[in-house]
């Protein structure tokens, strides 16, 4: 089980380590009220465009919690962040600057909002709920290398829908990582998905990159797994939880 930490004061990120922040996305109005007016015009925009309720509130606190976030690393006003979008979309701080090297990704599915922040290097993260009704062979035979459905059909089936999204995510960090966005097609390289077994990245560059997984679970008792990919085999991950830091650190204020 991953060990996920609420820290006393606000860590410093090392060169070596990448922070893996997790955030509740069922959040009080006023704290959504918050995190909307810190969103840039644009960002409002697209999350009235959502036509789903629940899709909205999503959006506007996972993006908050991403800008109140990063805010912290770079000692500045949320809602004066600026990002730019790589090639592909992915991403970047744009403003202020210097960003100190800072790198992020975030995800967010169902309730829970993941956000990994490093130093100088590329990164990519992602984190899904257990969901069985999805993890079928059909979508596994479309997104899937021969060599990861291979190892999905060989396990117990009470294990096959841990590893479907032990699989799915994993692949999804590694494509954020390279910033290729879904042109990247996920059948061109493999990982393993064996649930407790070693977390591996098979891929022409895979030297390049290390990988680890997490769980996220949450107080409604619904499962979550995730991934990070960052460049180098050098670093740690630290779980850190954010909706009660930053409600503590609000009183402390």
């Amino acid at each position: 089980m991953t060990e996920w930490i609420l820290p006393a004061a606000f860590p410093n990120l090392a060169a070596n380590t990448v922070h893996i922040w997790r955030a509740s996305l069922e959040i009080d109005r006023e704290t959504l009220g918050k995190y909307a007016r810190v969103l840039s015009d644009e960002e409002r925009a697209r999350a009235e465009r959502f036509v789903h309720e629940r899709d909205r509130v999503s959006y506007i606190a996972s993006h908050g919690f991403l800008r109140e976030l990063l805010a912290r690393y770079l000692d500045c006003r949320p809602e004066g962040l600026e990002f730019a979008a790589g090639a592909h979309g992915k991403p970047a701080i744009s403003a202020p600057r210097p960003a100190l090297g800072l790198s992020f990704n975030l995800s967010h599915a169902h309730g829970v909002g993941v956000a990994a922040i490093v130093r100088g290097r590329e990164i990519g993260v992602d984190v899904e709920k257990i969901r069985p009704e999805f993890a079928g062979e059909e979508i596994a035979e479309r997104y899937f290398s021969a060599a990861e459905i291979a190892e999905l059909k060989q396990l117990p089936q009470e294990q096959r829908a841990t590893a479907f999204f032990l699989c799915w995510t994993r692949k999804e960090a590694y494509v954020k990582a390279l910033g290729e966005g879904l042109r990247f097609p996920l059948d061109r390289f493999s990982v393993s998905l064996t649930p407790g077994g070693p977390v591996q990245l098979l891929a022409g560059d895979a030297g390049r990159w290390g990988i680890r997984s997490f769980e996220a679970p949450t107080s409604a008792g619904m499962t979550h797994v995730g991934a990070v990919v960052c460049e180098g085999k050098d670093w740690t991950a630290k779980h850190l939880e954010w909706g009660e830091f930053e409600q503590r650190a609000a009183w402390e204020n």
